[in-house]
This record gives structure tokens, sequence and C-alpha cells, in this order.
């Protein structure tokens, strides 16, 4: 194999490259780039979307995909501030938006499921809905002024260790254990290989695709939990094009979009690459609309890519025609 080969099939040490490469590229342009207070930042900025892209990895690995995470957010966020400003139990403050985040997943899983409905039709028409309801739920107006009720909760070190990574962590962990060892994610990457085979293989499709939108709407509650904790707001644009920046995450970690792929630990990477991006072209003095423009420019380069590098591989082996085109597909 030569050194090409093995440097550019591995995503995770291309990404990593490539973020150093961004942060030197942006550091010429602006000195402030590279300091402490900065970098934090974008760590601290990257919570929320290291959640969402995890549970969108695994949307991903099914062949599915979930544009209503944005939505189901900014509807979690609600709760949890309301929760909040009401002065609910601890306990209820910190469960309600996982709960309430859970049970917006699974909305999306019946949809698909039982309703037989296409997972980009479903999700996009349930983001429409998410997103009127917030308004709706907000009454056009903002939730602020929270108390810091939360605040320990991301301000929290534990051994010099922030009590946000380790959430991170410990999520991503939980992802791993499940893709790599647990019956379930051979089941995951299963349906994303090959509906019609997994499903003659004796693999529930349903319950596969219940746990997997189950659970990212439960990560997406989380994330939610977190965005209230550090802004102690609740915006009418809370949410906003998340699941753009988790979809783009993932597919830069290398999860394939055709299913039966999932890369945790490039999704991580992928996240931070896109956060890197965003933050330099704040300091350079990029207008925000042209952040869009180039983060839905590098998931299509990226698509183009994957496709070329599937189509070199694909010569003398099957190809998978079960779930073509996979997000159009119905269960």
């Amino acid at each position: 194999m030569s050194w090409k080969r093995w440097l550019f099939g591995r995503r995770e040490l291309t990404l990593a490259l490539a973020c150093v490469a961004v942060a030197v590229f942006f550091q010429f342009l602006s000195p402030y780039f590279l300091t402490t207070d900065n970098l934090i930042t974008i760590l601290r900025n990257s919570v929320e979307l290291l959640l969402v892209s995890l549970g969108i990895t695994f949307v991903l690995a099914t062949a599915g995909i979930d544009i209503a995470v944005g939505g189901a957010l900014g509807i979690c966020a609600i709760f949890v501030g309301w929760s909040v400003q009401g002065g609910w139990p601890l306990v209820v403050v910190v469960l309600i938006g996982p709960l309430v985040g859970t049970g917006l997943g699974l909305v999306s899983a019946f949809l698909i499921v039982q309703g037989k409905i296409p997972p980009i039709i479903a999700t996009l028409g349930l983001f429409g809905v998410y997103r009127a309801a917030i308004f709706l739920l907000l009454g056009g107006s903002w939730i602020s002024g929270l108390p810091d009720t939360l605040g320990p909760a991301v301000n929290t070190t534990i051994a010099g260790i922030p009590l946000t990574a380790i959430y991170i962590l410990f999520f991503y962990f939980i992802g791993w254990v499940v893709i790599r060892w647990v019956p379930l994610g051979i089941a995951i990457r299963a349906t994303g290989g090959n509906e019609r085979a997994a499903r003659l293989s004796g693999v529930s499709i349903g319950r596969t695709k219940f746990f997997v939108y189950g659970f990212t709407g439960l990560l997406v509650g989380c994330a939610a939990f977190l965005y209230v904790a550090r802004y102690r707001n609740v915006e009418t644009s809370t949410g906003g094009l998340i699941a753009l920046d988790a979809i783009v995450a993932s597919v830069l970690g290398g999860t394939s979009v055709l299913g039966g792929k999932a890369n945790l630990l490039g999704a991580m990477f992928g996240v931070l690459l896109v956060r890197l991006l965003q933050n330099g072209f704040v300091l350079i003095g990029v207008p925000s609309l042209w952040e869009q423009v180039i983060t839905g420019v590098l998931l299509i380069g990226v698509l183009i890519l994957d496709a070329l590098a599937e189509r070199s591989h694909a010569q003398g082996r099957p190809r998978n025609r079960g779930n073509a085109p996979p997000w159009l597909a119905t269960p």
C-alpha cells in the first residue's frame, strides 16, 4: 500500500492534518486565531454540534437522514428554559430535554417505519412543523435572563477536565461500543449496507430505526440542555442550521451517505474542522451568509470525492442496490 493511499484512506488522520492546516492559515490572517481564549471558544461552541453529529452519524449509517434535528433542538431548549424559569426540581430540569428529544426522535421513526415515508421527506416536513411550533411556543419573543441554575453543569472541571468534555467522551464511548461490540451495531450497519438482505437475515429493521432516531433525539435533548446552561436564553432561531453542520461533519468524518459505515472519531474531527472554519471566517470578517455557502460547497465536494472513491473500489464486487437512492427509499 502506498503512503498516499494509507494517508488518505485514514479519514481521521486526514482531517487532523486539515485542522492543523486551517489553523495555520487563519493564524496568518488573524493573530487572534490561535490564542488560548479563542481556542477555548471554538471548543465550547462545538459541544452541541458534537452531540448532534454523533446522532446523525448513526442515522446516516442506516442510510437515513434527519433534517429535523435543528427544530427538535429548539423545542427541547424551550422546555428546558421553561423548567428553569419555573423553578422546577433539578432532576426534572436535567431530564426534560432528553425526554422531549427522544419523543421527537421517535416521531420521526414512526413516520419513516410505520408511515412508510422516505426519511428526507418525513424529517424535512417535521423540521417545518418544529420551526413553526417554536414561534408559537415562544410567542415570537425570547426566553431570556434565566438564572444560572445550570451553570455548574457546563463550568465545572474535574481534575482539570471540563465537565462538558466528559459528557462528550461518555456519549461517544457509548456510541463506539454500540457500533463495534453490540449486535445492534451490526444491525445498524447491515440496515444501511443492504436493507433487503438485512431483513432476510432476520434483522428487525423497524426496531433498529426506532433506536437510531430515538437515540439521536436523546442526544439532541442533551445538546439543548447544554445550550440553555451555557447561554441562559432561548431564541426563536435556536437550532438553526445545525442539521447541515452535523451532516457535513459526519460525512467529512468518513460516514457514508449510502449507509453501512460509521466513523465516530472522524465525526469528532469533522466537527472540529467545521467550527475552525466558521470561527476563522468570523475573525477575518467574512459575512455569515458565505459561511453557509462554504459549508455547503464543502459537503458537495466531499460527497463527490467519496462517490469517486466508491466507484474505484467497487470494481470486481457487487454494489449495494437495495437502498438506492438511500434517503428516498421507503423502509
